[in-house]
């Protein structure tokens, strides 16, 4: 039976184990690829991508609609704060903050059409040095999101697996 997580980029220390997925946060050079056949594995790609987060980071994810953003951010929240219940797209509100530890702030900027309406929605404070910010759809606001941001591309659709690219 093949693996649920099948990587594309394998390390020579750690073949094809689990653990070649951890995150080392301040590794910007490194780009990983993997796919994830199912909803158990982007769970798993979810906690070790979690691990490597820290407070002020910023996560820009970028996909095709139903590619698996929102799901990936709702795994991403649980891995976080042990719970994913309350985690919902906000796509008609823009933005929902969960005050859990690590803060974490969702902003889904699907339908932002010009990026001067950001300046009414009070956005930027999402990025403070004090939280975690997950932004789908970041190329609908390019300046809003910082320079520096962890770019997260999402590939697929339907049940079909996933192909997930991690920029740092």
């Amino acid at each position: 039976m093949a693996p649920a997580m099948m990587p594309t980029r394998t390390s020579l220390t750690r073949k094809n184990t689990l653990g070649m997925f951890a995150f080392t946060h301040n590794v910007s050079s490194k780009d990983m690829q993997t796919t994830v056949c199912d909803i158990a594995a982007l769970h798993a790609f979810a906690r070790d991508f979690a691990a490597g987060l820290q407070l002020g980071d910023t996560v820009a994810l970028e996909g095709a609609l139903g590619s698996g953003k929102t799901t990936l951010v709702r795994a991403i929240i649980s891995a976080l704060h042990g719970s994913d219940d309350a985690v919902a797209s906000p796509t008609f509100v823009f933005r929902h903050s969960y005050e859990g530890t690590p803060p974490v702030e969702h902003l889904d900027l699907y339908r932002i059409e010009d990026p001067a309406e950001l300046a009414e929605l009070g956005l930027d404070d999402a990025f403070a040095p004090d939280r975690i910010a997950l932004v789908e759809w970041p190329d609908r606001a390019p300046d809003l999101v910082p320079p520096g941001a962890i770019r997260v591309e999402i590939a697929g659709s339907g049940n079909g697996p996933r192909e997930i690219t991690v920029r740092r």
